[in-house]
């Protein structure tokens, strides 16, 4: 296994085994730990200046989120995407983003407007830096700003627990520099409708949104195949 490029954050209001937990986590995620690679206990705990208990207890935990798989006779390796984490995954997310444009066209503020298209144009700019992990936060902040404006704290919190396990797809999507046009476009759009409060095209773009990306990364997964 090369040498990881990632490194612990500690935390005082947390127990170490929860940082070790969070730090192996968001590697994974951020791709910084990728599919298939093998997790080695030694060279992580000496990475991360620990000992090897909770890299132990932080595999176990990562394999009952399913970001991580134990091999016989091998060991721990982080879990490949396949199309079915995918699309169970995005299907839920589609649903969830098709009722909070729903309730933003009813009640969105101008204020939050004027965020919206701010974000837009933080996305846009960060696409011309071409670092990713900057790429796929600037993409968070924007359905972000959706989010928050439905203040609907309920919806607010599902999508907050959805957004990790989305990440590594939304990563994966965003490496195709092929789309970023069209995801520029696609944010323009969500962002007239939504001001214009056309409510059903509002609902019909972000749906389609979110469609592009599940085939966008089946056609990445099915290419590594």
């Amino acid at each position: 296994m090369k040498e990881p490029n990632f490194e612990v954050s500690m935390n005082e209001y947390l127990p170490l085994r929860d940082v070790v937990f969070n730090t192996l986590r968001q590697a994974i995620l951020r791709g910084e730990l990728k599919p298939g690679e093998r997790l080695m206990e030694i060279q992580l705990a000496n990475k991360l200046g620990v000992s090897r208990t909770p890299i132990r207890e932080a595999i176990r935990k990562l394999e009952l989120e399913g970001l991580v798989l134990m091999i016989p006779r091998k060991g721990a390796e982080v879990a490949e995407i396949t199309e079915k984490s995918l699309r169970d995954v995005l299907e839920v997310r589609r649903a969830l983003e098709e009722l909070a444009v729903e309730l933003v066209c009813e009640k969105i503020a101008d204020e939050q407007i004027q965020d919206l298209k701010g974000a837009a144009e933080d996305f846009k700019a960060s696409l011309k830096e071409g670092d990713i992990t900057r790429i796929a936060e600037a993409d968070v902040k924007f359905h972000d700003v959706i989010y928050m404006a439905t203040d609907n704290q309920k919806l607010i919190q599902l999508l907050n627990n959805l957004r990790e396990q989305m990440y590594r797809y939304r990563v994966e999507y965003l490496k195709r520099s092929d789309f970023h046009q069209q995801l520029i476009d696609e944010h323009e759009e969500i962002i007239e409708t939504i001001e214009s409060g056309q409510k059903d095209r509002a609902v019909q773009v972000v749906c389609q949104h979110v469609d592009n990306q599940v085939e966008a990364v089946m056609d990445t997964i099915r290419m590594k195949k």
